[in-house]
């Protein structure tokens, strides 16, 4: 049985383990935190990962603890609408749906998918050769024929494969994110656009509400009392955002400013490691695509037609780096913040909304219209000895 050593326990490593141990390997996942200690937010699983998750026996599992989004779309911080679309019509799109669930749910779900037997928490990684898969950690040496690294978005094994690539460079843009018990009742999933401000909320199982907000910023800055700075930047807006913010403790925000990638890699992968998740190719949230990709990443890594590296940086480069460029695309867009140019942008949105009754969905084609690999008919992932 080949061995396989994932370095990271993020979504996109527990992922790839669970993949790669159904794909025959033995599986070994590294991860330097003493527990799993997911961060206090949401985040969304579109179709494309869904259908990554049922190769895996995992989609239902995940749509049964989320809850599906109703009415959602854009609005304006008077609250008036821009685009506006519905569940139902993503599902007639798609034949599924977008759901959002606790970010820590899904954590748990995939570790115990993956078995605690896999799981080595507490476990420094140090150096990684990928001629030989040797990865050296602060408890000894494990060799793989198959490196995963999911180490994030400011990846130590990316920097050591590709010395020479920039990394990840900040977007102009800082972020808040944090979850807020909820007893009003229904609540449409809304990002609100305003100038150079974006402030998202959306409906959780377990009476939850996931909010996130994003402000243009100097990269570094920080407020002595987040939920304040919060209410300065969104108080004037409609409800229920100023409600929202009222209610979550200041202790439960984080804040975390923006980066992705301006220039691809050229490859996810030399000699035997492979890049997956923010390690590969960070992204800007604004498509909600940064889970699902690192999700995808996992399922092609282990059944990919060819069974090799290669093979996984011709499937997945192209395609996230075409996500991360539309995903900037949008970001920018959210910046504006002359008042000229921000009412050119919403009435232009508006329109299109009116020409288009599915505007929302349709536009999302490119990215929820995937399919992923079938598994392997030897049942040996890429990189296996033949």
């Amino acid at each position: 049985m080949p061995a396989a050593v994932v370095i990271g326990a993020g979504i996109g490593g527990l992922t790839a383990g669970i993949a790669l141990r159904q794909a025959g390997w033995d599986v070994t996942v590294l991860e330097r935190a003493e527990r799993l200690k997911p961060v206090g937010s949401g985040l969304a699983v579109a179709v494309n990962a869904l259908r990554a998750l049922d190769t895996l026996g995992l989609g239902d599992p995940v749509r049964a603890l989320s809850r599906v989004q109703g009415t959602l779309g854009i609005r304006r911080p008077d609250g008036r609408w821009l685009a506006r679309s519905t569940e139902e019509s993503v599902r007639k799109e798609f034949s599924d749906s977008v759901v959002v669930l606790p970010r820590a749910a899904l954590v748990e779900l995939l570790a115990e998918a993956l078995g605690a037997d896999a799981l080595h928490l507490g476990v420094q990684v140090t150096e990684v050769d990928p001629d030989t898969g040797t990865v050296r950690t602060s408890e000894g040496e494990r060799v793989g024929e198959l490196v995963v690294a999911a180490d994030g978005i400011h990846s130590a094994t990316r920097r050591a494969l590709f010395p020479l690539h920039p990394g990840p460079v900040y977007s102009g843009v800082t972020a808040w994110r944090g979850l807020v018990p909820w007893t009003g009742g229904p609540l449409p999933s809304t990002e609100t656009w305003g100038r150079g401000r974006v402030f998202g909320a959306h409906l959780l199982a377990g009476g939850l509400v996931y909010f996130y907000a994003t402000d243009v910023s100097p990269a570094g800055e920080s407020g002595r009392d987040e939920r304040e700075e919060l209410l300065r930047r969104f108080g004037g807006w409609h409800e229920p955002i100023p409600s929202l913010l009222r209610d979550v403790p200041a202790e439960r925000i984080l804040r975390n400013d923006i980066h992705a990638f301006a220039t691809p890699l050229p490859a996810f992968h030399r000699g035997r490691v492979a890049l997956v998740g923010d390690a590969a190719h960070p992204m800007t949230p604004n498509l909600g695509q940064g889970a699902c990709q690192a999700i995808e990443d996992g399922v092609v890594l282990a059944y990919v037609a060819g069974g090799d590296l290669a093979a996984y940086s011709a499937a997945r480069v192209e395609r996230t780096a075409t996500l991360v460029r539309r995903s900037t695309a949008v970001c920018r867009a959210t910046k504006v913040r002359n008042p000229v140019a921000v009412s050119l942008r919403d009435a232009g949105m508006a329109l299109a909304a009116r020409l288009s009754s599915d505007l929302m969905p349709k536009s999302m084609r490119e990215v929820l219209e995937w399919t992923p690999p079938r598994r392997a008919a030897s049942g040996r992932g890429p990189g296996a000895p033949a």
